[in-house]
Order: C-alpha cells, then structure tokens, then sequence
C-alpha cells in the first residue's frame, strides 16, 4: 500500500512542478490585475470541476461498486455496469456543459459577484465558455481512471494528469516568444484547456489492456445506474471540498482588486502538499479499505489507517511549516516575473501564510474520507464539505472587510478545520477511529521533528538576508529546503521511526 502511495504522489508530485510552471507564466503573462482575475475565476470554476470528476473523487463510488460487482458475479458483469457508467456518466457530463455554457454569464455573476457591472464579467464568461469542452472528455476520463484504480494500475492515472499542463505549457512558451495583449493570452490560454483533456482521453483509451474494461457502451438509467449516481454524486463533491472551499471564498474575494489573483497563486502553493498526500490517500486507500470492509478484516482496517494517517502526518506537517516560514521567498523566486509585482507578492506570501494552516485539516479530510467511501457512505463526506462551505463564505465576509485577502485566506483554513472536526466526531460515534501501537508510537517523533525543522528554517530566514540575484534567491531557497528535510529526517532515523531497510523495501517490493 505504501508503494502505491509513493508511486500516486510521485505522479502528483510531477503534475503539481508542471503546475507551477504553468502558474508561473500565467502570472508574467497576466501579472495580478482585471484580466488575470477574469481568467482564474473561469479557470477555477473549470478546475473545481475537473477536479469534483477526477483526482480520486468518483472512485469513492466507483471503486466500491465495481469491486462489489466484480467479486460476486465476475468480470463480465463487471465490465457492463462499468460500460453503463462510462456512457451514462460521460452523456450526462456532455449536457451539462452544454447548459452550463448557456448560463454562464449567470454561473460567473454567482462565483463572483464583484464582476457585476465590470468588464471583468464579459472577460471570465469568454475565458470559461472556451474551457467548458475540457468537460466533454472529463466524464469518460474520470470513469477511466477509477477502473485502473480499482484494479490497482496506479501508475497510468498518477501520470496521465501531466498532459494537462503540458498542453497548456506549450501554449504559454509559444505566447513568451510571440507575446500578445493579455486579454488575447487569457483567451489562447482557455481555449486550450478542451485540448488537454481531449489528449487525455486518447491516452487513457490507448492503454486499454483489452476493450473489456467498460464494455458494451451502454447509456442507463435503471435501479443499479440511479442507486450509484445516488451515491457518486455527493462522494464527488465531498472530494473537491479544498476546491469548492477557494470557489466559496471567491465570492467575497471578487469585490476585492487582485484579491482573487493572490488567493489563486497562495493556493496553488498549498496544493503541491495536498494534491501529493491527498490524492494518494483517495486513490489508494480507497480500494485497500473497500477490500477491508468487503472482508470484514478489521486488522486490514487498521493496518491501513494507520499507515495513512502516519503518512498524512509525516508529509503535511513539515510542508506546512515550510511553507508558512519560507512563504515570501518561494512567491518572489515562482511568481514575480513580468506583471507580478513586488506588492503582489506580499499580498500573496501572507495569503499563504493564513491558507497553509488549513493543510493539515485538508489532508486529514483526505486521510479520513476513505474509510465513509469504503463502507459506501458518501453523505458524511458531504456533509463535512457543506459545512465547510458554509463556514468559509461566512467568515470571509467577515475577516475579508477587516483583513482582504489574508483574512478570506484565514476563513479557508477555518473551514477546513471545520470540515475535518465534523468527520472526525461522525467517524467516531459511527464506527470508532483505532490505530495501531507503531502508529502511537511513531506519530509523536514525527510532530517533534517538524517542530525542530520549523525553528531551524525561522531562525535561518531572519539570521541571513536573502540574496538579490535571482539565481541566488533560487540557490539559497533550495539549500533552506534540502537542509530542512535533512533536519526533519535525522530525528526519524535516530529514533527509528524511519527505517533505511523500510525505505528500500517500499522501493524495490512488486506493486500487488
């Protein structure tokens, strides 16, 4: 299981420096004004989408459905619900873009209600009407990948979302050598977002093993189609809670100048550490606990919550200390760049601040979920998120009229503590939460050294200046970094929470 973690983060991990990358030409292209704020409201509501289909979300229905059904009537039956999903869930998604096209001017007026009035309205309309046909290729994208999930091929979904950003990459190089207003960059840079899914789509299909997996096509809407979607639906939206959280905020963020473009840039950030834990812990914990409840194994159970909140732990802590001491040179090195100003980068460094100390309550949503999704509970999961949404739109409006956009950051993280304390009681009088000894045992040296790195990386940052060069910004960013893991691990190997023949043995045992 850890392998398999490892190897989905790895994947994540790839696609989230290919974001950054894409984000850093955003910013010089567009910098942090009108068009910039036009173009990542259309580009959220978009992501919050693709995200509520993919990265895991669908498989807390998906995953449990079809290994129910593969194990009790066979491959075949298998394989036809599965075609059955694919074109119910693909046709569905088709007409959904299709009307959500029609009303957009109406969909941006309600994200952000700031564009009213504006020609920021007209702006973001355009921008999202051109990334709606990504949707289209979403839906069979996002049944693909939960199929290659529940049959534990991990490695394709963790690396095809790597085409997404390179599409859009490409764009964005060919727009730096043969520059164009930003208006007509913002638009080149949406249009392209249906190109990305549709080179998706072609991959996923092409390593097919046979044109078994969901076959025959059918589209269906009979008991065993509504009970699934009954489930899917709020197990999809319980999976983009982080998402629909930023989406929430926007509301507010959009009456404020440039207050969507910090919050965007703070949280793409915190999304590296999330997407490589979080949409590790969906895919792969998902299907190991859905075996765990199927077979009533309780040690199985155990074994994985365990391993998953140790890693949940052990990843976000040291990243969310990071982040939060390191928050104004990462900014500067990754985003000034062309129309990103020295101001916006402070704008956003203190957004990132507020919005990391939500990472661990992301992460441990993430961490938790899996075990409602295995025992085929999605409504719990979607509660959280609805509270958290409710949280964070009414603390926004609050903290952002006192605070701007470091206080709309500072709901964000409230919300997702919010979220995360409801799954954490329903969890506890539902079916109780139980770790195993190692897990006690090691959880308390991990929380320690993170604090040890987290002092060490302060005192550095205020005992020398940063450099001026941005070569040496870069150099010494990266020393603070690799120091502060090499601070973070020795305390883990002297104690033996971290051990190197575990290392290898996670490296070099068979993927099962």
């Amino acid at each position: 299981m850890i392998r398999s973690i490892l190897m989905v983060s790895t994947g994540t991990l790839a696609s989230r420096l290919l974001g950054f990358a894409r984000d850093a030409m955003v910013a010089t292209l567009l910098g942090a004004g009108a068009v910039a704020d036009a173009f990542l409201v259309a580009f959220q509501l978009i992501n919050v989408i693709r995200r509520l289909l993919t990265e895991g979300a669908l498989n807390a229905a998906l995953i449990p459905a079809w290994s129910r059904i593969h194990a009790t009537q066979g491959a075949d039956a298998a394989a036809a619900f599965a075609g059955r999903v694919l074109a119910t869930i693909g046709t569905a998604v088709l007409v959904a873009a299709l009307l959500i096209g029609l009303a957009m001017p109406l969909v941006i007026a309600a994200v952000a209600p700031g564009f009213v009035g504006q020609p920021t309205l007209h702006i973001a309309t355009d921008n999202a009407r051109l990334m709606l046909p990504y949707l289209a290729f979403a839906g069979p994208v996002t049944v693909l990948m939960g199929l290659f999930n529940a049959q534990q091929r991990f490695a394709l979904t963790a690396f095809s979302p790597l085409l997404f950003n390179l599409a859009l990459i490409v764009v964005m190089v060919l727009l730096l050598v043969f520059p164009q207003s930003a208006a007509t960059a913002a638009m080149a840079t949406a249009a392209t977002v249906g190109i990305a899914g549709f080179l998706q789509l072609v991959m996923l299909m092409a390593r097919q093993r046979s044109g078994r997996l969901a076959a025959p096509l059918r589209l269906a809407f009979d008991g065993q189609m509504r009970g699934f979607l009954r489930k899917a639906l709020p197990g999809m939206i319980a999976g983009s809670g982080p998402q629909l959280l930023v989406v929430g905020a926007a509301i507010v963020a959009s009456s404020l100048p440039s207050a969507v473009s910090w919050l965007y840039f703070a949280n793409r950030l915190i999304e590296l550490p999330l997407g490589i834990v979080g949409t590790a812990m969906g895919s792969v914990l998902i299907p190991e606990l859905t075996r765990a409840a199927r077979d009533d194994d309780h040690a199985l159970m155990m074994h994985a919550q365990s391993r998953g909140i140790e890693l949940a732990i052990g990843l976000t802590l040291p990243a969310t200390l990071g982040l939060m001491v390191l928050s104004q040179p990462i900014v500067r090195l990754l985003f000034e760049h062309g129309a990103f100003t020295a101001t916006d980068t402070m704008a956003t460094a203190q957004a990132m601040i507020w919005l990391a100390l939500g990472l661990p309550a992301h992460v441990l949503i993430k961490t938790l979920s899996p075990a409602f999704f295995a025992r085929e509970n999605t409504r719990t999961p979607l509660i959280a998120t609805l509270v958290g949404l409710i949280v964070a739109i009414a603390a926004a409006y609050g903290f952002g009229a006192h605070y701007g956009a470091s206080g709309i950051a500072a709901a964000i993280a409230l919300a997702a503590w919010s979220s995360a304390l409801v799954l954490v009681i329903q969890g506890s009088l539902s079916f109780g939460w139980a770790i195993d000894a190692a897990a006690r045992r090691r959880l308390p040296v991990i929380v320690l050294a993170a604090l040890t790195m987290g002092a060490a990386l302060w005192w550095l940052t205020r005992s020398i200046p940063s450099a001026d060069h941005r070569l040496m910004q870069a150099a010494w960013l990266a020393l603070q970094i690799i120091g502060g893991i090499a601070i973070y691990i020795l305390p883990l190997l002297v104690s033996g929470a971290l051990r190197w023949r575990d290392i290898r043995a996670v490296l070099k045992t068979p993927e099962g």
